[in-house]
């Protein structure tokens, strides 16, 4: 893997792990969530338009994606809500990639090598363990992380399908776009306007900056190297993101679930490279 690859991925990584961080501080998670994707989607505009093509067929794409990323925003917006962040982020990121390769296996009859399956096994004993081996974790939480796992292997599955239709940046931008719009206007219909503009913060703006930033140096990152390796390497989102909650003391994570944690990235590892 180059080393200019590594560090886009490393980086895509901790500004993945970032605005996680940033989002499930807030508040109010809903609110925060959708000043943080419109300012996205602004932010980046620019970047778009300068490179901008997009074919008409990418349109069924860009709706089945658009309508998968609320679903997803609203998951994970919920499940900050009420669940640690150190319990639903592993579980969430380590469940997407099992559940792509499930995708894999049983639709299009695609072979599962022997890393990918013990990557399975590996994120399986992750997941119990960030959970609790005791079943400490309430069974509402564990659904809505591998719900919102669900809906990354989902947008992801459809995405790597839509970039062939554009530029990645510009097929971002409209799908991004339409998907903050739809949230925005979910959030304002349930909590009112005066909830989305007390959410309005530095720490909103910022999340929304990472939001599309990290996919935007993934996306550089895959040009430069295989599929595999980058997605290897970002994972390590998950421990950036216990670290981090570790070190600055907003939660405490003990050795059984960071050691979950390590065990969910090696065995994303093994599914993407094997």
């Amino acid at each position: 893997m180059p080393i200019a690859a590594l560090l886009l991925a490393l980086a895509a990584a901790f500004v993945h792990a970032g605005w996680n961080l940033l989002l499930s501080d807030a508040e109010d998670s809903h609110a925060a969530t959708a000043v943080a994707v419109l300012t996205g989607v602004v932010l980046f505009a620019p970047v778009a338009a300068l490179s901008w093509r997009l074919e008409g067929s990418a349109v069924p794409f860009i709706a089945g994606s658009s309508a998968t990323e609320v679903l997803y925003l609203g998951l994970l917006a919920t499940a900050y809500s009420v669940a640690a962040m150190s319990f639903v982020y592993p579980i969430a990121r380590g469940s997407a990639p099992v559940l792509v390769l499930a995708a894999g296996v049983i639709a299009l009859g695609a072979r599962l090598s022997l890393p990918a399956a013990l990557g399975v096994v590996l994120v399986g004993g992750g997941i119990v363990l960030v959970r609790g081996v005791g079943g400490a974790a309430r069974p509402r939480d564990l659904a809505l992380a591998l719900a919102v796992g669900a809906c990354i292997a989902g947008y992801t599955l459809i995405d790597k399908r839509g970039i062939e239709h554009g530029a990645p940046i510009s097929y971002l931008e409209i799908v991004f776009g339409a998907t903050a719009v739809a949230y925005a206007l979910g959030v304002v219909s349930v909590k009112g306007v005066e909830a989305v503009r007390a959410a309005v913060s530095r720490s909103a703006v910022l999340a929304g900056a990472g939001f599309f930033a990290a996919y935007a140096l993934t996306l550089a990152a895959l040009r430069l190297a295989p599929a595999a390796s980058v997605a290897a390497v970002r994972e390590s989102s998950v421990v950036i993101a216990a670290v981090a909650l570790a070190v600055s003391g907003r939660e405490q994570i003990g050795a059984q679930r960071l050691a979950g944690a390590l065990a969910v990235v090696g065995g994303i590892a093994l599914v993407s490279l094997g």
